[in-house]
């Protein structure tokens, strides 16, 4: 006897079923739904894909997409979803299946009538999360290879955010937010010290993760230690970058409504010291 039966058969190729064990599972496969219905054994291995939906309102959505997709596509991104598993150590939020579902299949869908969507901050998502962005190529690479369509760059950094995404388990909405922010506070350096920073070079990289660094702390309330007596050192010796922090610093504060320690200045300081010389 099967531990698996039908539940719910949504079209020939896709079916909801109930497990033993995992409770209510998404079954893929080609003619896996064909003539069956309600209450239906079915064997586990008749299916080339199968992955558990625990939240009812994530299989909801989830289930909405389906009509809309082909069945070729939907196992490239499952297994695309399942090369990012294997990639990450954390246990993906299962958001993933539908909001990265959502969007590879506009994102062919643009690229089949022409349409260029320009991402406006591929090189600061590069720079923050260059273990997703990696894994993004690896998923574009994947799709291209099983489908024919290789998406172009700006998918890439879309495809690290969703990543990032559901490996930290953070709303998307906020982690474009602080991709933003970071953009912002880039610019307010440069205007600031009237210097231009090569987005491709390790300084940039070094600044975008500082930051990152930074408004995580800012986010979860950690305290770093302030060097005793280096404050008042720093505004006397470094007046532009001591006074250029604050002013980084008060916009951070006011997006992420949150207090900022005053060591936060000291180290954004001497960062900013340290790039002003090696930029100039």
């Amino acid at each position: 006897m099967t531990g698996l039966m039908v539940q719910k058969v949504l079209n020939n190729n896709v079916l909801i079923g109930e497990h033993s064990s995992y409770g209510e599972v998404v079954l893929i496969g080609k003619g896996i739904g064909f003539n069956r219905k309600k209450g239906d054994p079915i064997e586990r291995d008749m299916a080339e894909k199968m992955f558990v939906l625990k939240n009812e309102k994530e299989q909801k959505n989830y289930i909405k997409l389906l009509p809309n997709i082909n069945n070729d596509l939907l196992e490239t991104i499952i297994s695309s979803i399942e090369h990012i598993n294997n990639r990450t150590v954390n246990e993906l939020n299962e958001h993933i299946h539908v909001g990265l579902t959502d969007h590879l299949m506009f994102a062919i869908h643009r690229l089949t009538k022409g349409i260029e969507m320009k991402n406006p901050f591929l090189i600061e998502t590069k720079a923050l999360y260059p273990h997703e962005y990696q894994i993004a190529e690896e998923v574009v690479e994947l799709i291209g290879e099983k489908t024919g369509f290789y998406l172009p760059v700006d998918e890439i950094g879309f495809i690290a955010l969703h990543i990032h995404s559901a490996v930290m388990n953070k709303n998307l909405s906020d982690v474009n937010r602080h991709s933003q922010l970071v953009s912002l506070l880039v610019g307010l350096i440069e205007e600031e010290l009237n210097i231009s920073i090569d987005k491709n070079s390790i300084d940039y990289m070094r600044l975008v993760r500082h930051i990152r660094f930074t408004i995580e702390r800012i986010l979860t309330g950690d305290r770093v230690e302030e060097p005793e007596k280096i404050s008042s050192l720093l505004k006397e010796e470094y007046p532009l970058c001591y006074n250029l922090s604050w002013k980084l610093i008060k916009v951070m504060q006011k997006s992420l409504q949150k207090p900022v320690y005053d060591a936060e200045a000291v180290y954004l300081t001497m960062h900013l010291q340290r790039l002003q010389k090696k930029v100039k």
